[in-house]
């Protein structure tokens, strides 16, 4: 299950990254203003890392098979990853071949991650899991109010 949701979350991210200029015009977004509320977005999913809550990050129970939800599109391909790409197709539409290898190296490493969860998880055990989300999270407050800024700076200037 796996597996199949981490291959339809690829094709779901570089579909919005092939077809970003195309959809943007299409629904006559400005790149300012996908860039503000990507920010908002991923700032409000990094504080949710850094300050969890009783649940996860995901809203299931702790423990919770995540059935009902699909983890390719929330989980995976959410809706800060598809601003940015969303973004990045815009702003460099002739760096298609450079964004689609990103796009697939960052896929590839969250492939490796979650297919050896378990490996991880005994090597760094439950708190180091902790640390090293809640390490993401400050990097994530950061990259989403740089995008923020951005998206104001393009606006006002």
């Amino acid at each position: 299950m796996l597996a199949r949701e981490l291959f339809f979350a690829l094709i779901i991210l570089m579909l919005f990254l092939l077809a970003g200029q195309s959809i943007l015009s299409f629904l006559h977004v400005q790149p300012e203003t996908l860039s503000i509320s990507g920010g908002i977005i991923l700032f409000i999913i990094a504080i949710k890392m850094i300050f969890p809550s009783a649940g996860s990050i995901t809203g299931l129970a702790a423990g919770e098979e995540p059935f009902i939800v699909p983890m390719a599109i929330p989980m995976i391909a959410g809706p800060s990853v598809i601003a940015a790409l969303l973004l990045l197709s815009s702003q460099h539409p002739d760096n298609m071949l450079e964004l689609s290898a990103a796009v697939l190296i960052a896929w590839g490493a969250t492939f490796f991650i979650l297919m050896f969860y378990n490996f991880f998880h005994k090597m760094l055990g439950e708190r180091g899991l902790k640390a090293v989300e809640r390490l993401m999270g400050l990097l994530l407050v950061m990259i989403s109010t740089q995008m923020f800024l951005d998206g104001v700076k393009s606006y006002l200037g």
